[in-house]
């Protein structure tokens, strides 16, 4: 590998733009430097759910051709951490256990879904245009390492829909708010979150370092074969779990925060929507500001 370049990996690209590349370890390309955002989006989860009771919990919903059925709507994290694969669904990680043995053994990887649910997010998160909520998460979760695809809600099989199939049918609960009998939109509409469940998936592409024979050229512009060596995972996508988590929260978490300075800082008189949730969905300690401004 320190001569060759590893077909499909960052090696290439990084030495034509840059001229140098980190062998050992693979440096930014390699999933070593999420480190950072983990950390940060543990902050960005405890704050989310300390303001407005907001949960983000991803897990493995296919390696390969496993595919996982889960209820998103009941899933917890211990279920998701009860093993190995991350993977709700106990059946079908077995399964993906199997399925990620058999092709390590064969030196050679595979790759997967990870899907993101998250309950209980506040309402008017996002921006009609350029600050769109979906095109931020996408932005966020493609930066990811070995990240290929992202989808929201319906994603592509949307667009195979008519749209009285596709749209969500709104109603008023019971206690004064507006819901959606369905869930296609994935939580955003128009680029803001409207309170549903939002329900994301990001595709990640099998580990482009396999110990199998593969043809590639080295620096000098030689034809050759690569045959890796050394330590590396048959499958990114379990560990990709708590990198997909951290992302969602720190986006949500800098949307929050941008909603709260626009919305909700000062006592709102301006929204007309029947929804009586929308002025206050913060849980605040101390609210003199608010009083005071209200009594001006």
């Amino acid at each position: 590998m320190e001569v060759a370049y590893r077909p499909s990996h960052a090696d290439a690209t990084y030495d034509m733009k840059y001229g140098t590349r980190a062998v050992a370890g693979g440096g930014r390309a390699s999933a070593r430097e999420t480190i950072g955002r983990v950390a940060a989006g543990a902050i960005a989860k405890k704050l989310l759910k300390q303001v407005c009771g907001t949960e983000v919990l991803g897990y493995v919903s296919r390696v390969k051709d496993v595919e996982s059925h889960v209820d998103v709507d009941a899933v917890s994290s211990e279920q998701i951490e009860s093993n190995a694969v991350r993977c709700p669904d106990t059946d079908a990680a077995e399964q993906m256990y199997k399925v990620i043995d058999d092709i390590r053994k064969k030196g050679d990887s595979c790759g997967g879904e990870v899907t993101c649910i998250v309950r209980n997010c506040p309402k008017g998160l996002g921006a009609p245009v350029f600050g769109k909520l979906e095109a931020e998460l996408a932005g966020a979760l493609m930066s990811l390492p070995a990240s290929k695809g992202f989808e929201i809600g319906s994603g592509f099989a949307g667009s195979r829909l008519l749209g009285s199939e596709h749209n969500d049918e709104f109603y008023m609960a019971a206690d004064g708010q507006i819901r959606t009998r369905t869930n296609r939109s994935g939580g955003v509409q128009g680029g803001i979150s409207n309170g549903e469940n939002i329900v994301l998936r990001v595709a990640f592409k099998p580990t482009a370092t396999i110990s199998r024979n593969q043809k590639t050229v080295s620096r000098a512009g030689v034809d050759m074969q690569l045959r890796a060596r050394g330590r590396h995972d048959p499958c990114v996508v379990p560990r990709a779990v708590p990198m997909v988590e951290a992302m969602v929260a720190l986006v949500l978490a800098d949307h929050l925060l941008q909603h709260f300075a626009q919305c909700e800082l000062l006592p709102r008189q301006d929204s007309i929507s029947p929804d009586t949730s929308i002025a206050h969905q913060f849980k605040r300690k101390d609210s003199s500001l608010q009083e005071a401004a209200a009594s001006h």
